[in-house]
């Protein structure tokens, strides 16, 4: 597996874990748990499942200064709190700086997530300078 360069320190319990790595591409795993909750009857929040799909997508790029600029998603499917959620990212198309990723997400292999996520590298970190 590549050597994972970015988002180093995102925590996999609320963001997934990286399973899988290699050029112009990754994996990661979300656990759900109660904590994801939107209410009562177990439904996840969406945000979880974005935050999950974002950090795939950083990690398919790969680089310490790969930033998120844009995003379109659908929400295909629901997802109950206990679902193990899948994240599959593809760098689709790359010029300059720019980078498009395709994010697929899916329980027991039916799709409950599509994204497309457009990214940026930068030649140093975001808030460098910034004060």
């Amino acid at each position: 597996m590549t050597i994972l360069q970015t988002h180093l320190s995102i925590e996999p319990t609320l963001s997934g874990k990286l399973t899988e790595l290699s050029n112009d591409y990754a994996k990661a795993l979300l656990h759900t748990t109660r904590q994801m909750a939107a209410d009562a009857q177990g439904l996840v929040h969406g945000g979880f499942l974005f935050s999950a799909a974002d950090y795939a997508a950083m990690c398919a790029v790969n680089d310490p200064y790969v930033v998120l600029g844009a995003a379109s998603t659908k929400f295909i499917a629901p997802v109950r709190v206990g679902d193990a959620v899948l994240f599959e990212a593809t760098v689709v198309k790359t010029k300059g700086k720019k980078r498009e990723v395709s994010v697929v997400g899916s329980v027991e292999g039916v799709n409950v997530f599509e994204g497309s996520f457009t990214t940026f590298v930068l030649e140093r970190h975001v808030l460098e300078g910034l004060g």
